[in-house]
């Protein structure tokens, strides 16, 4: 194993950054790896949101890091899946659940896919995704993830937690496994002769030499973009969404508590809402090119209603899109810095740790060599790729025809091959499996969520078979196991009491 380096500099703190010093100086911390990160309380930081994917189990699992310990922390709750709301009109069921797919869900899953390919054959049989996977159900009962015995295997499932608590706890731990905390600004970045980054000047600490640095620094990219000239590549054209405005409200603890996003659409967007522990976090995310900030704040708070009276609300603009080195000379950028689509399917703390994984793996194999950094970038750039067409996907499949934005992100041409494939592939005759095989590489997004989303949001010809006897026999199995399976779970509410011995 090729050894790290003997210093590290982050520039940047907030969750991305702390999530590099903690994973790097876990990994890292038998050979004495110096670790520095610098980050100005004055600037702060911009949460990545607050919702994960499964995925981010593994990142406390790896630092050995108990999940009630963070938890209560962070203010956090579990997650089972992201209702949407909605998205289409003129069906009989307007809403689907992202379900997380686990090992529990193996024998309804193949009814399912069989029963959305009958109806792609033009059959009149039930293919919605929300009566074959029990953390559908769980989440129509306010159930958590956790089994009533230790029994039953672990599900996948994701958490909303507060972006904010969960940075400084990051940052606690991070300074108890010795990384060495700066709170300063950086005001100049100086490059060798080789074009590597030297050094950083901070105003008050000075010069800051190292052999690898982590830009974190949002989405000013003060070292990947400002330093090192890397240009950041836009995807406005394919995601039209660049703002959201966000209000938090009140949650009511004596009902039952969600164990789900909901992301319901609105007339130019969708409206996240999102239960933690102590509060319910809601934003409206909108192009600006369709809707004002005033128009957007106006509408999210007649949503919210009277919950939202005198709350002050934050907001947020952004380009969607991508930068093209994540790992350029002797720099890795880490976050916002290497870029950002938008809040749909609660992408962005994934696309953090998959960098971090994959940065350090790789290094161990070769140092700063150029063939591994080529495969990194490659790697993070379709990670970051094909979440972007997953997520346009969303906008492709509406219905909707209450709005100008609605009727143009389905109409919108500008799509990659990838995608369109993928979406015409699912109404022709052809091996939709062969399809998804051919398209889709190192992706978070594979054949269980293409089935969910074109099944839930309704992607079909019109009806022109009867229904087979096998498809009801399905749908009735399917449901009644999830149903049945979903009775062995504790309720959210009385597991997170559990989590915050309360």
């Amino acid at each position: 194993m090729n050894t790290p380096p003997n210093h590290i500099v982050i520039v940047g703190g907030g969750t991305a950054g702390w999530m590099a010093a903690n994973l790097m100086s876990h990994q890292w911390a038998k050979f004495n790896c110096t670790i520095t990160l610098i980050e100005s309380q004055a600037i702060g930081s911009v949460g990545v949101g607050e919702g994960t994917t499964p995925f981010f189990q593994g990142f406390f699992d790896r630092l050995g890091i108990q999940e009630s310990e963070w938890m209560q922390a962070a203010n956090a709750t579990y997650k089972c899946g992201i209702r949407f709301p909605d998205w289409v009109s003129n069906v009989n069921k307007t809403s689907y659940f992202h379900p997380f797919y686990s090992h529990i869900d193996t024998p309804q899953v193949p009814l399912f896919f069989a029963n959305a390919n009958f109806r792609r054959e033009g059959m009149e049989v039930d293919a919605h995704p929300d009566d074959f996977f029990v953390t559908a159900k769980l989440a129509d009962q306010c159930r958590s993830p956790i089994a009533k015995s230790d029994s039953l295997q672990r599900l996948d499932y994701g958490y909303h937690f507060d972006a904010g608590l969960l940075g400084e706890f990051l940052k606690k731990k991070g300074i108890q496994r010795g990384v060495r905390h700066i709170d300063d600004k950086v005001s100049d970045v100086r490059l060798d002769a080789n074009g590597d980054i030297s050094s950083v000047i901070a105003v008050n600490a000075g010069e800051l030499t190292a052999d690898l640095f982590v830009d974190c620094s949002g989405f000013k990219g003060l070292l990947i973009q400002q330093a090192l000239g890397e240009e950041m590549v836009s995807y406005q054209s394919q995601l039209f969404n660049n703002s959201a405005v966000a209000i938090p409200t009140a949650i009511d603890c004596s009902k039952g508590l969600p164990s789900e996003t909901v992301s319901k659409a609105l007339s130019n967007g969708w409206v996240w809402h999102i239960p933690l522990a102590n509060r319910f976090g809601n934003g409206y995310v909108y192009s600006a090119d369709y809707l004002s900030p005033e128009e957007a704040e106006l509408e999210l708070r007649q949503h919210l209603g009277s919950k939202a009276d005198g709350v002050k609300a934050l907001h947020l603009n952004w380009t969607p899109g991508r930068i093209t080195h994540h790992w350029k000379n002797n720099c890795i950028a880490i976050g916002l810095s290497q870029g950002f689509l938008e809040p749909l399917e609660a992408p962005m703390l994934n696309i953090i740790q998959r960098s971090i994984e994959n940065f350090v793996e790789l290094y161990e194999k070769s140092g700063f060599t150029r063939e591994y950094q080529q495969e990194f970038n490659q790697d993070i750039n379709s990670l970051i790729d094909g979440t972007r067409d997953y997520l346009q996907a969303h906008y492709k499949l509406n219905s909707r025809e209450d709005s100008q934005y609605w009727k143009d992100c389905r109409s919108n041409i500008n799509q990659s091959k990838e995608l369109k494939a993928i979406l015409d592939g699912w109404l022709s005759n052809t091996n939709f499996d062969q399809v998804l095989r051919d398209n889709i590489h190192n992706q978070v997004y594979f054949k269980t969520s293409w089935y969910c989303i074109l099944a839930g949001m309704d992607h079909f010809e019109e009806v022109n078979k009867p229904a087979v006897r096998a498809a009801k026999r399905n749908h009735h199995r399917a449901k009644e196991a999830s149903l049945a399976k979903a009775e062995r779970f504790v309720e959210h509410k009385e597991q997170l009491k559990i989590i915050y011995n309360c």
